[in-house]
């Protein structure tokens, strides 16, 4: 019922393998395909992958960097499965303990391990006890609860079970009806009765008329003479004067009104007097500094010694209290015992370390799910490893958590526009470059970064404006437009504008838009086209169908979504559903999911830098632009290694 079953090293060396009878396909692309997608990602904290039609389960080994893989068909229910993994993994342990210790590339390949007959000898006797269980015959109903139970049984009555149920209820019920249980005649009824009801009210040796008639008093004070104590109140203060608003100043909008004033002015907008409007000329305050080649790396400065102290304040803490006193000696040789290489980690001494870790995740910014996942990878990861000498827990943890977040960030593919640019221009065509996102993430301005940055490399940029939806959406990508050329002239580019807006105005189907602007960019030697599209939210399925049909006609060459580092889980929500809708929303088989993710709003958010995390981890696509603030020079590519510094930073 098997198809395959392998054992390899974590160095790549298949040490065992076994394949089911009349299993013709090779269980290669499975198995590299649980590598690349699961355990280099960092994802092994389920232990099962489904890839086409077969499931797999797997199990890590880390004291002898083994992974133990079995795989079987996914309509199969096989229960004794997890069971069966883990008996190959102590039987193969334990017969080759002597050629595993021998940890190198050279002793594994010119071992042999023979482990055919042990296989199938497993194999038999875990197939023979999922039998033996079989499945759960159904109880008769003599045998249930519920047969013996009697139509008396289930009648509540008002003074039975159900009283003594309520517990606190039944006091003073039970008070209530005691005097009707035992009359008395005469004035001893009344006297208990009514001594009650005035302790019960909070008035003390008056009798009931007495009661009433204060009561009745009260009521008369208040309705007559509440009016008349009004004036003894202290008479409010007077409210003194607030000022006005006063008028800001604005450091770059200058001192005069002057240029604001257009009664004077000639039928092309320009001042009669000689003043240009502002968007015809760079302004000092645009000169910005170059951005030719690649772009520069986000930097995070942080201390090497604050990150070194991020889980190990915190968990010593922890330890500290869990472990009982012991004698002087026996304090110093369970120090010496816990930090010499000579134990192997469990599951009980990562708990606190992880718990902490789990924490300081959330608190910055990433989203729980995620956090929890990434400890339980590490939890897998290291468990049954021996830890280095003179290391404590909370390092090797921290440590361990670190490279996962590093490998986490690092693409799968190197995402290089300008090479791909290139290409695109030797096979005369444009680049076209899709932007999605939701509302209010900066997908507009980020857009006219990026074109700042493609035209100081030397390319000519045509921007379509298919966010026919918001109102005043081409206005904005119009002036940037003019920002841009008013930075590189016509003249600098053979009298042509480097940049040009490409729009037909609101209520327009936009995948029309793009396919036009497309082919008027071929026809007019544009090097690449940018797509902007219209913000919405992930659960808008009119828009996501729009926009899951724009993408299907056009066949961008890169579809990014921008996203803020101001989300946490909302990050998750967002991606999951945007690929969901362009997946369902699609034309063809396979259909054209998210290739990149812009990550805006970065200054933002000082060191809680948790939604890279979230995003990347979650679509497994890289982060090809980080926004960093509000000008055109603002545009950063993603440094791993500073994001995860400033991810672990206290």
């Amino acid at each position: 019922m098997l198809d395959f079953f392998t054992i390899f090293s974590k160095g790549g060396i298949v040490l065992w393998c076994f394949q089911g009878t009349g299993v013709t396909e090779s269980f290669t692309g499975p198995v590299n395909a649980l590598i690349r997608s699961v355990i280099l990602q960092e994802r092994s904290g389920n232990n099962s992958y489904t890839h086409d039609a077969l499931s797999l389960k797997y199990k890590l080994d880390n004291e002898f960097e083994l992974v133990f893989v079995v795989g079987f068909q996914k309509i199969l229910t096989l229960t004794y499965v997890d069971k069966f993994i883990d008996d190959v993994q102590l039987h193969f342990r334990d017969r080759y303990k002597n050629e595993l210790e021998q940890k190198g590339a050279r002793t594994l390949l010119s071992s042999c391990f023979a482990f055919e007959d042990d296989f199938k000898m497993l194999l038999c006797e875990a197939e023979e006890s999922s039998k033996a269980r079989g499945p759960t015959s159904m109880r008769s109903f003599n045998a249930s609860l519920k047969s013996q139970k009697t139509v008396k049984s289930m009648i509540e009555t008002k003074g039975g079970d159900k009283g003594k149920e309520q517990g606190g209820k039944k006091n003073k019920n039970a008070k209530k009806e005691a005097p009707a249980a035992e009359p008395v005649k005469g004035e001893q009824a009344k006297a208990p009765a009514s001594a009650q009801k005035t302790v019960e009210n909070g008035n003390q040796g008056l009798t009931q008329e007495e009661i009433i008639q204060k009561k009745r008093e009260e009521f008369i004070r208040k309705r007559m003479w509440a009016p008349a104590e009004k004036p003894s109140k202290s008479p409010k203060p007077v409210k003194e004067k607030t000022k006005g608003k006063e008028k800001r100043v604005w450091t770059l909008g200058g001192n005069s009104t002057k240029e604001l004033d257009y009664s004077q002015c000639n039928g092309n907008g320009d001042h009669a007097t000689g003043v240009h409007v502002l968007d015809a000329q760079a302004d000092p305050g645009m000169q910005l500094s170059s951005m030719k080649g690649d772009l520069l790396a986000v930097d995070y400065e942080s201390s090497e010694e604050e990150e070194e102290d991020v889980v190990e304040k915190v968990v010593v803490a922890d330890t500290s209290k869990q472990i009982p006193k012991r004698g002087a000696y026996g304090g110093m040789f369970g120090m010496l015992k816990g930090l010499v290489g000579s134990k192997s980690l469990s599951q009980e001494d990562m708990e606190p370390v992880l718990d902490k870790m789990r924490d300081h995740l959330i608190a910055k910014n990433v989203a729980a799910e995620i956090a929890s996942q990434l400890c339980d990878s590490v939890a897998k990861k290291l468990e049954g490893k021996v830890m280095g000498t003179f290391t404590t827990v909370a390092s090797t943890v921290k440590g361990a958590l670190q490279d996962s977040l590093v490998q986490i960030l690092q693409p799968k593919r190197r995402v290089d526009i300008l090479r791909d640019v290139l290409e695109a221009r030797s096979q005369r065509r444009p680049f076209v470059i899709t932007f999605c996102g939701v509302n209010g993430v900066g997908k507009s301005t980020n857009l006219a970064k990026i074109s700042f940055w493609l035209i100081e490399n030397g390319f000519t940029v045509l921007i379509a404006a298919c966010d026919t939806f918001r109102a005043g959406a081409v206005e904005q990508l119009r002036t940037h437009q003019r920002r841009l050329n008013s930075l590189h002239p016509p003249q600098d580019d053979r009298g042509r504008p480097v940049v040009q807006l490409y729009e037909k105005g609101y209520g327009k189907d936009a995948a029309g838009i793009a396919m036009e602007a497309i082919a008027y960019a071929r026809n007019q030697d544009f090097d690449v086209v940018l797509v902007d599209t219209a913000g919405r939210m992930q659960d808008n399925t009119p828009l996501m169908t729009a926009l899951a049909k724009l993408i299907a006609v056009n066949m961008p060459d890169l579809v990014l979504f921008v996203g803020e580092a101001l989300v946490g889980n909302e990050a998750v929500d967002q991606l999951v559903k945007f690929n969901q809708a362009l997946a369902d929303h699609s034309i063809s088989d396979k259909p054209r999911l998210i290739d990149g993710i812009v990550l805006t709003k970065f200054d933002t958010i000082d060191d809680k830098v948790g939604a890279a995390i979230s995003m990347t981890y979650i679509t497994g696509q890289p982060i090809v632009f980080v926004g960093t603030g509000q000008t055109y020079n603002d545009l950063r590519s993603l440094n791993a290694r500073a994001v995860v510094g400033a991810l672990m930073k206290a």
